[in-house]
């Protein structure tokens, strides 16, 4: 029998319009929490691209756990309205108090101020998600169960589209409201009201005024007042004390003062310093001193100090980038940052704005972290050097560094500055490393003068460092060590195979003396026992989640490429990659009743692998000068085209409460596989082209679960 659509009343106590509330209301909730989450695990372990991808991974995973738990569930007791309002209640509660348990136990459970591990990174961000994921999960597919208890044909199909409205909703809420106005715990009240709300709602009349459901719902918004007031008390450190705290679309910034010294933190990581005279030093005079009269300079990024020794060489203009206002902002009220004659702050991209401008420079001075996030290694690429020496003037000076090492390069180092030797080699006739606090890389068309001393005392220059250490620190054994290690068969670091997140990925692992391969045997055992139970529809499904999570990573790290990390243009991405979803789902449940389901999944499945096949096609044609349109529009065809899948791979195999939690849960699985592999395997080992082609591949194979079965 057909399902006939039930027409919601405007009553309370109306089960279809109630559930379809908290559905889309538990959309808007789990998109803001996972982003906020994002932030704080980024914050806590101060972690990159690595670490964002295991919190996808564990995110997804725990909701195709929870999705399986929701089966159970029904099958032991039918599923009940009631139950579906109290588990509404507690994940509004659970979101405030995930968010505090990462605040406040990750000093508890490890070292304070030591980093942590892969593997520890690991199972912290999967426990502390796991309440929240797995209870987000269950709650979808046991809202479709409480329907089907009163509406025997309810589509599966719409829990889909509701929850795909919901996350839509969401995500453009997060993205250009809540991320730039209110803090964390903040953003978390105000997506937890609306479920909050429905949950509520969802009770009878009489249920309402009973102790316990006023007890539960009393509970639940007494927690989320609770991180109202305990925001800025949770963010204290062990040491020192919090003197400003503040959230801006590019990170979370505070400022730790102890005793005299105060220091910046960017999602946790300390970025700049009033007492670092040693580094200032260096990453100014190193470059500046090889010229004869430095009267333009680019800095992007630097500390307060640095301007102090540029101011020495007097120069008529300093331009200093930095995306983040409210970063400079702090560190001009905190006298970390000092004006100088002639400065120019410029809130822009470093990348972009090279791009975008005919200025010229005798000096472009990188002052950056680690090449250890997609983000950063745009800086530290072929691509990135091309610009750099087109902006330089005539004889000018390129300069950048990277961490350095005592008395003995490690493999991972010497694949790095390999790696980064020859990248500036391709560009720069004359490269020069000099092993100070960090490996500063001196770059330029005429040969480099590695005696700074006597290049400053030429100038009439006074430092207090490098006149003192210098010839302590930088020898000829030193230099000549440096030289001999570089690897002349090392690849280059390009956009579109950044050699460079290989290695880090490696020295992370090194760091701690561990390895990657258990997790990558235990997971590709654990993929290949769920994959040999899957039915057919579900392979489809698995295939489709991981090609639509690999697309959005390959789009978003294209993007970023492109035009520069512009937070609110990242934002939209992501919010249509999820707003493509409904329209699909919407075609899906139009075309579920046609007799040539197997057809129409394999027409999809053929338009998501052209799709995938004209993204490197069109890169590589235009010369990578797509215009944003492009992205956007892609991303949403391609959305588009996976969401249209799930109705009918739901319709195919059968439709009741298995088939939809099987469904739900590989959906999920898949989108899992795809965020970790694309992000960690496929760009950083494969690149863009290539990693574009594995996602083909993927979706290949998930096409020939559709293939006739051969005759007995």
């Amino acid at each position: 029998m057909r399902y006939r659509p039930i027409k919601f009343s405007t009553s309370a106590n109306n089960p279809g319009q109630g559930v379809s509330r908290v559905v889309i209301a538990t959309g808007i909730s789990s998109v803001v929490v996972q982003l906020v989450l994002v932030r704080e695990f980024l914050a806590q372990f101060q972690g990159n691209e690595f670490t964002i991808a295991l919190i996808f991974f564990s995110w997804l995973i725990l909701g195709g756990i929870g999705s399986r738990l929701a089966l159970l569930a029904s099958r032991r007791q039918p599923a009940d309205i009631n139950r579906l309002a109290f588990c509404s209640l507690l994940l509004a509660a659970l979101a405030v108090l995930e968010i505090l348990a990462i605040r406040t136990l990750r000093d508890i459970i490890f070292l304070h101020g030591a980093e942590v591990g892969f593997y520890p990174t690991m199972a912290s961000i999967f426990l502390f998600t796991a309440p929240y994921g797995i209870m987000n999960g269950f709650l979808l597919p046991y809202s479709l169960y409480v329907l089907r208890s009163r509406y025997p044909d309810y589509p599966g199909a719409r829990i889909y589209l509701l929850d795909s409205l919901g996350d839509v909703s969401g995500g453009a809420l997060f993205s250009f409201i809540l991320v730039l106005w209110l803090t964390p715990l903040q953003a978390v009240f105000l997506a937890n009201l609306p479920l909050l709300v429905a949950a509520v709602l969802l009770f009878s009349v009489k249920q309402r005024i009973r102790p316990l459901p006023i007890l539960a719902t009393a509970t639940a918004l007494a927690l989320l007042l609770l991180g109202l007031l305990l925001e800025h008390q949770s963010l204290a450190p062990l040491e020192g004390q919090l003197v400003h705290y503040e959230e801006s679309r590019y990170g979370r910034l505070t400022v730790h003062q102890d005793r005299e010294q105060l220091t910046i933190f960017v999602d946790g990581a300390p970025i700049f310093s009033s007492h670092n005279q040693s580094l200032d030093e260096e990453t100014i005079h190193f470059p500046l001193s090889q010229l004869a009269r430095p009267r333009t300079i680019l800095l992007i990024g630097a500390e307060g100090g640095m301007f102090k020794e540029v101011a020495k060489y007097q120069p008529d203009r300093v331009d200093y980038l930095e995306i983040d206002r409210k970063l400079t902002d702090i560190q001009l009220d905190y006298k970390l940052l000092t004006p100088i004659a002639g400065l120019r702050i410029i809130h822009q991209d470093g990348r972009a704005f090279l791009s975008s401008t005919d200025d010229r420079y005798d000096a472009i001075i990188i002052n950056l972290p680690e090449p250890d996030t997609f983000q950063i290694n745009r800086f530290y690429t072929s691509e990135f050097f091309r610009l750099a020496l087109d902006h330089l003037q005539p004889g000018g000076i390129f300069s950048f560094s990277v961490a350095g090492f005592d008395n003995y390069l490690a493999e991972h180092v010497r694949l790095k500055i390999s790696s980064l030797y020859h990248t500036a080699r391709e560009h720069f006739q004359h490269v020069q490393l000099l092993p100070g606090n960090k490996i500063f890389f001196l770059c330029g068309s005429l040969p480099i003068n590695t005696d700074i001393p006597e290049l400053l005392r030429n100038k009439n220059i006074e430092t207090s460092f490098i006149s003192g250490y210098f010839s302590g620190n930088i020898t000829e054994e030193r230099l000549n060590y440096l030289r001999e290690n570089l690897q002349p068969d090392t690849p280059a670091n390009l956009d579109t195979s950044p050699f460079l997140l290989q290695v880090m990925f490696q020295q992370w692992f090194a760091r701690f003396e561990t390895t990657p391969t258990p997790f990558v045997i235990v997971s590709c055992l654990l993929l290949l026992v769920y994959l040999g139970r899957c039915r057919r529809e579900e392979l489809v499904l698995f295939s489709t989640g991981f090609v639509i999570m690999g697309s959005e990573t390959l789009v978003i790290f294209i993007y970023q490429i492109l035009f520069g990390y512009v937070y609110e243009q990242i934002g939209l991405l992501v919010t249509v990659f999820l707003a493509g979803l409904l329209p699909g789902a919407w075609l899906g449940e139009r075309f579920r009743h046609s007799r040539n389901l197997r057809q129409r999944l394999l027409a999809c499945d053929v338009c998501l692998m052209a799709l995938m096949a004209i993204l490197p096609l069109v890169l590589t044609s235009s010369g990578y000068t797509l215009p944003p349109l492009f992205f956007l529009l892609y991303g949403f065809a391609i959305s588009m085209l996976c969401g249209c899948q799930f109705p009918l791979a739901l319709t195919l195999g059968g439709g009741g409460n298995p088939a939809a939690a099987r469904s739900f849960s590989a959906d999920l699985i898949g989108a899992a596989c795809g965020t970790l592999i694309t992000s960690l395997l496929l760009i950083p080992f494969l690149g863009l082209i290539w990693g574009a082609a594995g996602l083909i591949l993927v979706k290949g194979c998930g096409m020939l679960a559709l293939a006739p079965r051969p005759a007995k």
